[in-house]
């Protein structure tokens, strides 16, 4: 049965692990990852198309005005934001779409493509979650404080989510998202049309 992909939203709190997970569900699968585009510089070592698309704020502003994104957002002066017209290309040709974003920008796309899967990233325990983002070791005593804040308030959001999953460890936490997304696929509400579209042309 042919059909459309499904749009996968992976999002959780700074240091669940969201990114790592997303990683290594992309060396299992056929996922396509969504790219984001940009108004900050490139930073060493990124790569136009595969990081980010880096365009200019007159540019990104005029995307907005056509409804050319998913979602955006402005970060610390910058525009971030997921190019629609790409993802739902890719969508039309069957291929499932992931997108790693934060929880701002998942919520929008919710508004705007309520036919997702929503997924929240948690970690085992607030306390490992606090050891996650000390062991990073780029945080100051200050900005530690103000991470595992931001954490407690962004954990607030899973209920808007379709589902949790907890990463205690990164294999646990793909099985469990792999079994999420196979489970969505068979639902009756995505098999049914064309299954009676199979069935009306056999005819």
């Amino acid at each position: 049965m042919s059909g459309k992909g499904q749009l996968i939203v992976i999002s959780g709190p700074s240091g669940a692990g969201k990114g790592t997970v997303c990683k290594a569900l992309l060396e299992k699968n056929d996922f396509w990852i969504s790219v984001s585009a940009t108004t900050r510089s490139p930073r060493n070592g990124e790569i136009e198309g595969v990081n980010y698309y880096f365009i200019t704020k007159e540019k990104f502003l005029e995307e907005i005005e056509a409804e050319d994104f998913l979602e955006y957002a402005e970060v610390y002066g910058n525009y971030y934001g997921t190019p629609k017209s790409e993802v739902l290309k890719v969508l039309d040709t069957g291929r499932d779409v992931i997108l790693e974003i934060d929880i701002q920008g998942a919520l929008k796309v919710k508004r705007a493509y309520p036919d997702g899967l929503f997924i929240f990233i948690l970690p085992p325990s607030m306390e490992e979650l606090k050891n996650r983002i000390t062991n990073r070791g780029s945080e100051t005593p200050e900005s530690l404080i103000t991470r595992f804040s931001s954490a407690h308030e962004e954990i607030s959001f899973v209920s808007k989510y379709d589902y949790a999953v907890v990463n205690d460890t990164v294999d646990n936490a793909c099985e469990k998202i792999q079994s999420i997304i196979t489970a969505e696929r068979c639902r009756v509400d995505r098999i049914n049309g064309d299954f009676l579209k199979e069935e009306i042309s056999n005819e």
